[in-house]
């Protein structure tokens, strides 16, 4: 007679925590600054203030936004705090960055807000693949919160995982 065949992950007490599961819905703009710098290059304060105070911000209700220059231009502190100060009434979420730099604050704000208390003295797999982007600050993140409190952490998948940590002995 054949051996049933067990499925041991299946049966484990592994928790597996999917970032992606976490993910803030809403959508991420890229906001360049360089458009309205001359030749994307000089800020000419009177034209950037006339072209803010022009600019249709309603747009960009319930969006996160990433300010940004692409150009090498040197961009004052000010100019980001300008635009921030007409998108605040609007947008969710506005930082200076790429929108790899918007996610990381998103999922930052994410994973403090946890309550991760039923992962005490559990293993724990912090899953790997994702259809949404996860970026890899989100799980340094992750780990911060989890590490003080778990058993063990791995990363992967339940059949293919790369062990990160275990709690030492007490």
């Amino acid at each position: 007679m054949a051996e049933e065949i067990l499925n041991r992950v299946a049966q484990s007490k592994l928790i597996t925590f999917n970032l992606e599961d976490h993910y803030p819905k809403g959508e991420r703009i890229l906001f360049d600054l360089s458009q309205w710098l001359y030749e994307g290059f000089v800020l000419r304060e009177k034209d950037f203030r006339d072209q803010a105070k022009e600019h249709d911000w309603s747009q960009y209700g319930d969006k996160y936004i990433a300010l940004t220059c692409s150009t090498d231009a040197i961009v004052p502190a000010w100019a980001y705090m300008l635009i921030t100060t007409y998108l605040q009434p609007y947008a969710k979420k506005v930082v200076i960055g790429d929108l790899e730099n918007l996610e990381s604050h998103l999922y930052q704000e994410v994973i403090d807000k946890l309550d991760v208390s039923d992962l005490k003295d559990k293993p724990v797999i912090i899953k790997g693949c994702s259809n949404k982007l996860v970026p890899k600050n989100a799980y340094l993140f992750l780990i911060n919160k989890l590490q003080p409190i778990v058993k063990s952490l791995m990363y992967g998948e339940a059949c293919s995982s790369v062990p990160l940590y275990k709690q030492p002995k007490k």
